[in-house]
């Protein structure tokens, strides 16, 4: 019989995980998790990729060291840099955030038509490029949406400010007539309201944040690792940065799902 024990260890540059692990406690309530921001070297995003690289695997490690009985990489950014180098590093399961919201993006798309909005790190890896390469009759455009994360670390969500941003890099997008739209940062679903406002309804819009929680559940369902009975669970929270900062984000940005923030070094 399979090890069930351990939590679901979950990774990500910042802030923008927790809408992954938000959906992972979601579908997955009987399960523990453990939540790494590294937020005192965040974005990610900015970074070159053997710079994402090293600083992934160093937040990795750690959640290794926790005992977790799978890994999932909450950051696209991380995913692009170091997926290949994690699935050799470690003996637990890996799950990214690409593959799971490329794969959805293809099914729910009628004219084949997609645009991914993404940070500048995960843009220049062309990883959903890579992803969705084999897919006959699908085009791909991107806009990298840099500013986008920086609003969301600030707490931001709404305001002119932000909409005007977001006018500018939706903009090729729409005239290009994408009619889904993947978000390929797991901060983004936080300003779902302003690109959907922007863009309208016509373009739907997929969740690299949602479809990466439902492949943690199928790949620990697959392997026998998923809690099935009624439990109590736990969630633990730790940042690279100040935990204060990070709790009153958090707690601001996901209501009352953050709590009591501990610093991983």
């Amino acid at each position: 019989m399979s090890d069930t024990t351990g939590p679901i260890g979950i990774f990500d540059s910042g802030f923008g995980g927790l809408t992954v692990a938000r959906s992972v406690v979601d579908q997955m309530p009987n399960e523990d998790i453990v939540y790494l921001g590294d937020t005192a070297r965040a974005p990610y995003g900015t970074k070159s990729l053997p710079e994402v690289r090293e600083f992934a695997l160093e937040c990795l490690d750690r959640l290794v060291d926790r005992d977790v009985k799978a890994l999932v990489i909450a950051c696209n950014s991380a995913s692009s840099a170091v997926l290949r180098d994690a699935r050799e590093r470690y003996s637990v399961p890996i799950i990214d955030v690409i593959m799971p919201a490329a794969r959805r993006a293809v099914r729910v798309s009628r004219n084949g038509r997609i645009g991914v909005i993404c940070t500048t790190a995960t843009a220049q890896s062309r990883s959903y490029d890579d992803a969705l390469a084999a897919v006959p009759d699908v085009e791909l455009f991107t806009s990298a949406c840099p500013l986008f994360v920086d609003f969301v670390e600030a707490g931001v969500t709404g305001g002119s400010d932000l909409e005007a941003i977001a006018h500018d890099y939706l903009e090729p997008l729409r005239l290009a007539g994408i009619d889904t739209l993947i978000l390929g940062c797991t901060h983004y679903p936080l300003l779902t309201g302003v690109i959907n406002y922007v863009l309208g309804d016509s373009v739907t819009l997929v969740s690299s944040a949602d479809e990466c929680a439902k492949s943690t559940w199928t790949t620990l369902n697959e392997l026998g690792l998923l809690h099935h009975a009624p439990r109590v669970a736990t969630r633990e929270f730790l940042t690279t940065g100040n935990p204060e900062r990070f709790q009153g984000i958090g707690s601001r940005l996901m209501g009352g799902f953050v709590s009591e923030v501990g610093a991983v070094w």
